[in-house]
């Protein structure tokens, strides 16, 4: 799989902005473990639990599931909101809630959306995030409603990291498979 994002090299996509040879850090993410890692220089520097769709793992349109594939954030939206903001439609309404507010699931802090490059080729109709979500208790379980969810400090650490173009990797292998593959293929891109 890596080796067609080495070919994608120097390429501009669709945005506009994410050009192949500057995407930073690379994402990936195991839905049998619930979990996220940051891979930089070919190393993990960062796991986070999250929590994936309770429907499963696809891409068709009003499933959802998680798809699984390689994407690339598309959008970032959240920059300078607190822990805890609420967003809806992509827009802040102003109002903060704490960690595991009763009776709350809204989307909060932060917002990285993704898009299809292979596989998820729905994933940005589907508006398919990465966000923060006050139900933390929940996290290391699959019970999203197709976006990964993760705490709020460990969303905003990981939207600090990535930039519109970063690969993300959602696949159903255990996480320490993914780090070893993904890793030792990402060692010679640049990270500039």
């Amino acid at each position: 799989m890596k080796w067609i994002l080495a070919l994608l090299a120097g390429l501009v996509f669709a945005a506009g902005q994410a050009v192949a040879m500057n995407f930073g850090p690379e994402i990936v993410i195991s839905v049998k473990d619930q979990q996220l890692a940051i891979l930089e220089g070919g190393k993990a520097t960062g796991t986070f639990f999250i929590s994936t769709s309770r429907f499963g793992v696809g891409d068709e349109l009003n499933s959802y599931k998680t798809p699984l594939g390689v994407l690339w954030v598309y959008d970032k939206i959240g920059d300078n909101l607190p822990e805890g903001a609420v967003i809806k439609n992509r827009s802040a309404t102003g109002e903060v809630i704490p960690a595991n507010a009763k009776g709350r699931d809204p989307i909060v802090t932060r917002i990285i959306w993704l898009k299809g490059l292979f596989g998820g080729d729905h994933a940005y109709e589907r508006c398919i995030y990465i966000h923060g979500t006050p139900v933390e208790s929940s996290l290391g379980h699959p019970t999203s409603w197709g976006c990964i969810r993760m705490r709020s400090d460990d969303v905003v650490k990981v939207y600090g990291k990535v930039q519109i173009g970063t690969h993300v990797v959602i696949s159903d292998k255990p996480l320490k498979d993914l780090i070893k593959e993904e890793g030792a293929n990402t060692i010679d891109f640049p990270t500039t």
